[in-house]
Protein backbone atom coordinates (compact mmCIF):
# COMPACT_ATOMS: atom_id res chain seq x y z
CA UNK A 1 0.00 0.00 0.00
CA UNK A 2 1.17 3.08 -1.34
CA UNK A 3 0.27 6.35 0.56
CA UNK A 4 0.15 8.78 -1.60
CA UNK A 5 0.80 12.56 -0.30
CA UNK A 6 1.52 15.59 -2.23
CA UNK A 7 4.73 17.79 -2.03
CA UNK A 8 2.46 20.83 -0.83
CA UNK A 9 0.37 18.44 1.68
CA UNK A 10 3.97 17.53 3.66
CA UNK A 11 5.28 21.14 3.50
CA UNK A 12 1.72 22.39 5.06
CA UNK A 13 2.37 19.83 7.53
CA UNK A 14 6.13 20.70 8.34
CA UNK A 15 5.03 24.36 8.38
CA UNK A 16 1.80 23.71 10.81
CA UNK A 17 3.72 21.40 13.06
CA UNK A 18 6.77 24.13 12.87
CA UNK A 19 4.11 26.79 14.24
CA UNK A 20 2.71 24.80 17.14
CA UNK A 21 5.87 24.80 18.20
CA UNK A 22 6.93 28.29 17.66
CA UNK A 23 3.21 29.03 19.31
CA UNK A 24 3.86 26.53 22.22
CA UNK A 25 7.47 28.04 23.17
CA UNK A 26 6.59 31.76 23.00
CA UNK A 27 3.65 31.23 25.02
CA UNK A 28 5.74 29.10 27.84
CA UNK A 29 8.87 31.46 27.54
CA UNK A 30 7.52 35.01 27.12
CA UNK A 31 3.38 35.47 27.32
CA UNK A 32 3.08 32.82 30.67
CA UNK A 33 6.18 34.97 32.62
CA UNK A 34 5.09 37.88 31.46
CA UNK A 35 1.24 37.34 32.53
CA UNK A 36 2.50 36.48 36.19
CA UNK A 37 4.13 39.95 36.37
CA UNK A 38 1.20 41.51 34.72
CA UNK A 39 -1.30 39.92 37.29
CA UNK A 40 1.63 41.02 40.12
CA UNK A 41 1.35 44.37 38.96
CA UNK A 42 -1.95 45.26 38.57
CA UNK A 43 -2.45 43.30 42.06
CA UNK A 44 0.31 46.53 43.48
CA UNK A 45 -1.56 48.98 41.32
CA UNK A 46 -4.67 48.10 42.52
CA UNK A 47 -3.42 48.20 46.63
CA UNK A 48 -2.21 51.86 45.17
CA UNK A 49 -5.34 53.36 44.14
CA UNK A 50 -7.25 52.30 47.23
CA UNK A 51 -4.16 53.36 48.91
CA UNK A 52 -4.83 56.77 47.21
CA UNK A 53 -8.36 56.97 47.04
CA UNK A 54 -8.12 56.54 51.40
CA UNK A 55 -5.68 59.34 51.00
CA UNK A 56 -8.01 61.51 48.63
CA UNK A 57 -10.79 60.96 51.24
CA UNK A 58 -8.92 61.48 54.01
CA UNK A 59 -7.28 64.92 52.29
CA UNK A 60 -10.83 66.06 51.65
CA UNK A 61 -12.05 65.68 55.23
CA UNK A 62 -8.92 67.25 56.53
CA UNK A 63 -9.41 70.82 53.85
CA UNK A 64 -13.23 70.43 54.77
CA UNK A 65 -12.77 70.94 58.57
CA UNK A 66 -10.20 73.10 57.90
CA UNK A 67 -12.57 75.47 56.09
CA UNK A 68 -14.83 75.21 58.31
CA UNK A 69 -12.86 76.48 61.54
CA UNK A 70 -11.50 79.10 59.08
CA UNK A 71 -15.21 80.02 58.57
CA UNK A 72 -16.14 79.50 62.45
CA UNK A 73 -12.85 81.04 63.47
CA UNK A 74 -12.31 84.23 60.93
CA UNK A 75 -12.76 86.62 63.79
CA UNK A 76 -9.85 85.83 65.51
CA UNK A 77 -7.96 84.77 62.98
CA UNK A 78 -8.04 88.34 61.84
CA UNK A 79 -8.04 89.89 65.19
CA UNK A 80 -4.14 88.06 65.54
CA UNK A 81 -3.21 90.09 62.30
CA UNK A 82 -4.50 93.77 63.75
CA UNK A 83 -1.88 95.42 65.82
CA UNK A 84 -2.62 96.80 69.01
CA UNK A 85 -3.56 100.69 69.16
CA UNK A 86 -4.35 102.01 72.39
CA UNK A 87 -6.08 105.55 71.51
CA UNK A 88 -8.70 102.91 69.53
CA UNK A 89 -9.12 100.33 72.15
CA UNK A 90 -9.91 103.75 74.65
CA UNK A 91 -12.20 104.53 72.21
CA UNK A 92 -13.96 101.61 71.79
CA UNK A 93 -13.89 101.00 75.85
CA UNK A 94 -14.39 103.94 77.45
CA UNK A 95 -18.60 103.46 77.28
CA UNK A 96 -17.80 100.64 80.02
CA UNK A 97 -15.60 103.01 82.24
CA UNK A 98 -16.02 106.87 83.37
CA UNK A 99 -12.34 107.18 82.98
CA UNK A 100 -9.84 104.71 81.34
CA UNK A 101 -6.29 105.39 80.99
CA UNK A 102 -3.74 103.09 79.29
CA UNK A 103 0.16 103.01 81.05
CA UNK A 104 2.48 102.64 77.76
CA UNK A 105 2.87 99.26 76.08
CA UNK A 106 5.68 97.29 76.70
CA UNK A 107 7.32 94.44 74.47
CA UNK A 108 7.19 91.69 76.98
CA UNK A 109 8.49 88.56 75.33
CA UNK A 110 8.37 87.19 72.45
CA UNK A 111 6.64 83.47 72.18
CA UNK A 112 6.60 81.28 69.06
CA UNK A 113 5.48 83.11 66.48
CA UNK A 114 3.60 86.06 68.71
CA UNK A 115 4.34 89.39 70.04
CA UNK A 116 3.20 89.87 73.39
CA UNK A 117 2.83 93.49 74.63
CA UNK A 118 1.49 93.92 78.60
CA UNK A 119 -0.90 96.88 79.12
CA UNK A 120 -1.04 98.39 82.53
CA UNK A 121 -4.98 99.50 82.90
CA UNK A 122 -6.51 102.04 85.78
CA UNK A 123 -10.25 102.77 85.10
CA UNK A 124 -13.27 103.97 87.34
CA UNK A 125 -16.37 102.21 86.77
CA UNK A 126 -19.98 103.05 88.20
CA UNK A 127 -20.79 99.00 88.71
CA UNK A 128 -19.28 95.73 88.43
CA UNK A 129 -21.70 94.24 85.80
CA UNK A 130 -19.98 97.79 83.73
CA UNK A 131 -16.98 95.39 84.02
CA UNK A 132 -18.07 92.49 82.77
CA UNK A 133 -19.98 93.97 79.82
CA UNK A 134 -16.25 95.05 78.86
CA UNK A 135 -15.10 91.64 79.57
CA UNK A 136 -17.23 90.40 76.74
CA UNK A 137 -16.80 93.19 74.65
CA UNK A 138 -13.00 92.51 74.59
CA UNK A 139 -13.63 89.19 74.03
CA UNK A 140 -15.69 90.02 70.44
CA UNK A 141 -12.89 92.53 69.91
CA UNK A 142 -10.28 93.10 67.14
CA UNK A 143 -8.01 91.83 69.16
CA UNK A 144 -6.63 89.02 71.03
CA UNK A 145 -6.58 90.13 74.73
CA UNK A 146 -5.91 88.13 77.90
CA UNK A 147 -6.56 90.13 80.99
CA UNK A 148 -4.76 88.94 83.80
CA UNK A 149 -5.31 87.99 87.41
CA UNK A 150 -5.09 90.01 90.11
CA UNK A 151 -8.50 92.33 89.58
CA UNK A 152 -8.12 95.01 92.38
CA UNK A 153 -11.37 96.90 93.02
CA UNK A 154 -11.21 99.95 95.28
CA UNK A 155 -14.17 102.08 96.63
CA UNK A 156 -13.66 105.57 95.85
CA UNK A 157 -17.32 107.09 97.08
CA UNK A 158 -19.54 106.21 94.16
CA UNK A 159 -17.08 104.83 91.54
CA UNK A 160 -14.77 101.26 91.81
CA UNK A 161 -11.56 101.98 90.96
CA UNK A 162 -9.87 99.05 88.90
CA UNK A 163 -6.53 98.15 87.98
CA UNK A 164 -5.93 95.12 85.78
CA UNK A 165 -3.44 93.92 83.21
CA UNK A 166 -3.73 92.99 80.04
CA UNK A 167 -1.64 90.82 77.54
CA UNK A 168 -2.19 91.90 73.84
CA UNK A 169 -1.20 89.26 71.62
CA UNK A 170 -0.41 89.39 67.52
CA UNK A 171 1.26 88.08 64.86
CA UNK A 172 4.92 89.46 63.99
CA UNK A 173 5.24 91.07 61.16
CA UNK A 174 7.86 89.14 58.68
CA UNK A 175 9.73 91.15 56.29
CA UNK A 176 8.74 89.06 53.67
CA UNK A 177 5.22 90.04 53.61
Amino acid sequence: MKINISRQSIYLLFLSTFLLIFVLFFSFLVLIPEGKEYRERRGELNKQRAQLRSYEEFSDSTLQKLKQLQSDNRHIITAFDNSFNPKRFEKIHRPFFTSLQLSKKQLKENEDEFSVYEVNTTSSINSPQSFYEFLDAVNKGDWIIGINFPINFKRDAELIRSSFTMKVYSTQKSSAK
